[in-house]
């Protein structure tokens, strides 16, 4: 194990925590703030990160390039409720197979923090309010998201990008204020 992809990988998870932290007590959102991505810190997740840690994109990429898959985004997505992908399971209808199930309020709030420390933390100078809109829709032809949650996430992700940060953050605010979406 290198000495340097263990300190990177710390500091990289620690300034990414931090960030969302201070996103979600911008929005009301505290508990979620001190207990965001925990198990990253697990030996799972951990040691996987130390092992493929690059320190411009996130080590499961590179531990899913090698293996085909990533035991640590496995042990992760389980264990944190504000991915989408915690939340698919078979649907009541077995024609349908496995769908995306509606997120609770919070955990769609704690993803988009999660969206924009995750694009702050490796885009750095580069970051822009539309990062996390395009990561997205890259990413969107192959998620499996229920569809309010996604329109949720959309409509936050646009906002801020075209309105920016303080007119986003509003927003989640006054959503959390009503309880729902």
């Amino acid at each position: 194990m290198k000495m340097s992809n263990f300190w990177g990988h710390f500091c990289t998870i620690t300034s990414h925590k931090i960030r969302v932290m201070k996103n979600c007590f911008r929005v009301g959102l505290f508990r979620q703030g001190l207990l965001h991505d925990l198990s990253k810190y697990s030996p799972q997740e951990f040691f996987a990160g130390v092992k493929y840690y690059q320190g411009n994109r996130s080590p499961n990429a590179a531990e899913r390039e090698e293996k085909g898959y990533s035991e640590a985004w496995l042990h992760h997505k389980g264990r944190n409720k504000h991915h989408d992908e915690y939340w698919i399971d078979f649907s009541s209808d077995p024609s349908k197979g496995l769908v995306g199930h509606k997120m609770p309020l919070k955990y769609v709030i704690e993803m988009v923090m999660d969206r924009i420390a995750a694009c702050k933390t490796y885009k750095g100078k580069n970051y822009t309010n539309g990062a996390a809109w395009d990561y997205y829709m890259l990413t969107k032809p192959y998620t499996v998201i229920h569809p309010e949650t996604d329109q949720l996430l959309e409509t936050i992700l646009l906002m801020l990008k075209e309105e920016g940060e303080e007119k986003a953050f509003a927003y989640m605010r006054a959503l959390l204020k009503k309880g729902t979406y």
